[in-house]
């Protein structure tokens, strides 16, 4: 949730425009405020790629800002090292800049540059869990914004006191505000802080039990996250998910969101979400009973949350611990961490903070009011520490009675059941072995199935492929009896007609030459078949791209020949002359390319069905080498795809074809080859009763020059 809120001042990183800056800095050398200006753009360029590179950037330019005695730059430079440093967890640096800036913003009277460090301030107090000096930063920076006609920055703010409260457990003030802030941030499209106010809320209504609304939260936040590329604030949103369903003790959905959290937060060294998805998945893994799998990943985020002083991670991986200690028996250790749940837990939201956060109501009278609340809070704090002091000597006496009492049931109960339960897991895992393997011998019944599949298409295609030269062989070789026969008669004669008898042998070479002719053509059809099938399995080879869409077309289009001799379609190729060669296996690529092949050729055939003459069935196949991609378009005029199943058409076993005419199989197999094969892409887009198109993209590290290609040859 922190992370999602610091996000606001984020920038997508344009490899494009960091190289133009480069070279803008590179030629012109000359130390101006165009320089310091620059220097700040490529910092906001290349900060999601490298974080210290884009701090040593602004470094440079804050430097180049003071000795020009450039204080406009010198603000903005300091403002963002104070966001950069705070992304890199380096609090005390994050603190320092912000506080230059607002030293400076003060001086000059910049009442939008103030609410902005105010902004700033409060997300570091909140990352570091000091809640009340969050909340305050937030509501002392929100008059500046008003009166500066900052609506951006006020609605962020507004977003800021919002997750204080929660964090703070404020739930019933918290929905309010947080509805508000979302109204307020929506409205400027500031869509990084819809993001944040999105995830507030739905904890918001998590925590209240509200879990469809809590659901729809997450998953338009996910949404928005993804369409803004920010993996960060996508992966936090995956793990509250993941929480969302442990509370309704769904194990499945919970374990997949939770692996898809820990994942790409790994993947992406996300030091802010690390430990919060790997207690989700410590969660899902105490739900489905493997406390041992809960206890290492939940002491993996205590280390972290240790490391990196944050309370939040402190409390939450106690909590976790304390349980998954309980439900292995280990009731020591279980203690022990309820303990440390106990004491981080009133570190941040104690009652102290509460009373504070209490009097610090969304209200601008903060500065007034602060010294009477706080000789209000030293006076019940020290009323509380002596009936602290009171109650914890009775408790402790209590405490210790009923743990003697506790320990000597807990053991005639462990002894108990320990046989019972061994028992339940050795038979819960011979049944899930069991289950394991029924599952996999059916994986790969239905993966050969769907191969069969597409060889059955294939051989339609090449069988009729193969009937025209076979019928040109057939009438040539009963024309050319047909001229024996009037030769042999010729020559029977009394007198033979010689110049008949010489046209009759020309005509009968003529004919020998045509058989001879389309039977090389066939032999040339089963060689080039035969060929692929003797090629190495798993081998990758030097292909053409253009050639193999050419061939699979023409394969496809003779297969749905063979099923409707009348029915004829419409082929346009557009294909990239400068593509050169794929390093690929061919036989991967080639059943990828036949499954869209056919999948157009069956949409516009069952269009034709429904439709009158007027209809006019085409396919287009497009190729072109983009942006470092390879990219092949397959695009038909047929059904289109409906919206409401566009999102389930790569599932597999998914499909919309008759029972009996699809298995569901052939676009996940197609796009686990491209995706988990070649790094690449497999989309579809489409417009319901208009067309079909799905554009597969594989990355530039495939392809290989023609030279490069031939060299391969030769050798």
């Amino acid at each position: 949730m922190i992370a999602g809120l610091g996000n606001c001042f984020s920038a997508a990183a344009q490899t494009r425009t960091a190289d133009s800056l480069r070279t803008l800095l590179s030629n012109e050398t000359r130390r101006d405020t165009t320089r310091a200006i620059r220097l700040q753009l490529l910092s906001n360029e290349t900060m999601l790629a490298d974080l210290p590179q884009a701090i040593a950037l602004l470094e440079q330019s804050l430097a180049l800002c003071r000795a020009l005695n450039y204080p406009v730059g010198e603000g903005k430079a300091l403002v963002r090292l104070g966001t950069l440093y705070r992304r890199q967890e380096n609090y005390p640096q994050a603190r320092q800049y912000t506080q230059q800036a607002q030293a400076l913003f003060r001086r000059r009277g910049d009442l939008a540059g103030l609410a902005k460090t105010y902004l700033q301030l409060s997300f570091i107090n909140l990352a570091v869990g000091d809640l009340v000096a969050s909340l305050r930063a937030a509501v002392t920076g929100l008059p500046y914004a008003e009166k500066a006609g900052d609506q951006l920055t006020h609605g962020r703010l507004q977003v800021a006191v919002g997750s204080v409260y929660v964090q703070s457990g404020n739930h019933e003030e918290a929905l309010p505000v947080l509805k508000k802030a979302l109204k307020a941030v929506d409205a400027q499209a500031d869509k990084y802080m819809v993001v944040a106010a999105l995830n507030l809320l739905g904890n918001t209504y998590q925590l209240r039990k509200n879990w469809d609304e809590a659901l729809a939260c997450f998953q338009r936040s996910e949404r928005l996250n993804n369409e803004l590329g920010d993996e960060q604030s996508a992966t936090i949103d995956n793990t509250d998910m993941s929480e969302l369903y442990a509370e309704q003790k769904n194990y499945a959905q919970a374990l997949k969101y939770a692996l898809k959290a820990r994942k790409a937060a790994v993947l992406n060294k996300d030091k802010y979400n690390l430990p919060p998805a790997e207690l989700a998945l410590a969660h899902a893994y105490l739900l489905g009973g493997r406390p041992d799998s809960a206890i290492a990943l939940a002491r993996h985020a205590f280390e972290l949350g240790r490391n990196s002083r944050t309370l939040e991670s402190l409390r939450n991986a106690s909590e976790v611990l304390s349980k998954a200690h309980a439900n292995r028996g280990d009731f020591a250790d279980a203690y022990k961490y309820s303990g440390l749940w106990a004491a981080y837990k009133d570190s941040i939201a104690g009652e102290r903070a509460q009373v504070k956060i209490s009097g610090l109501r969304y209200g601008y009278e903060i500065g007034r009011q602060q010294d009477q609340i706080s000789l209000q809070a030293q006076k019940a704090a020290r009323q509380r520490q002596g009936i602290y002091g009171l109650l914890a000597g009775v408790l402790g006496l209590l405490l210790l009675a009923g743990l003697l009492v506790r320990n000597v049931v807990l053991k005639q109960r462990a002894n108990r059941t320990l046989n019972e339960k061994n028992e339940q897991i050795e038979h819960q895992r011979d049944r899930l072995d069991q289950t394991l393997t029924q599952l996999k011998a059916t994986q790969s019944q239905l993966v050969q199935s769907e191969k069969m599949v597409a060889l059955a298409a294939l051989t339609a295609g090449v069988a009729h492929e193969i009937q025209n030269p076979l019928n040109f062989v057939n009438n040539f070789s009963e024309l050319s009896l047909e001229l024996l026969a009037e030769l042999e008669e010729e020559q029977q004669q009394p007198s033979p007609n010689l110049v008949l008898a010489n046209g009759l042998f020309d005509d009968l070479k003529q004919n020998l030459r045509k058989i001879h002719q389309h039977g090389g053509r066939a032999s040339a059809i089963v060689k080039g078949m035969l060929d692929h099938g003797h090629a190495e399995n798993g081998r990758r080879q030097s292909v053409d791209l253009n050639a193999l869409c050419e061939e699979y077309l023409r394969l496809a289009y003779h297969g749905l020949q063979s099923r409707h001799r009348t029915f004829t379609v419409a082929r346009t190729l557009d294909l990239d002359p400068n593509l050169g060669q794929l390093h690929v296996v061919p036989q991967e690529l080639g059943r990828v390319l036949l499954n869209l092949f056919t999948n157009a050729f069956y949409a516009v055939h069952k269009k034709a069905e429904t439709t009158g003459d007027g209809y006019a069935p085409a396919i287009g196949v497009r190729t072109r080498h983009l942006n470092g991609q390879v990219e092949v378009a397959v695009r038909d005029n047929g059904l289109g795809i409906a919206s409401a199943v566009m999102d389930k058409i790569f599932d597999p076993f998914f499909t919309t074809k008759p029972p009996g005419e699809g298995t569901g199989l052939g676009l996940w197999l197609s796009y686990d080859i491209i995706a988990n094969g070649y790094g690449g892409t497999l989309v579809a887009h489409s417009e319901e009763g208009a067309f079909t198109e799905f554009v597969l993209t594989m990355p530039q590290a495939q392809t290989v020059s023609r030279a490069a290609a031939a060299a391969t040859v030769q050798q």
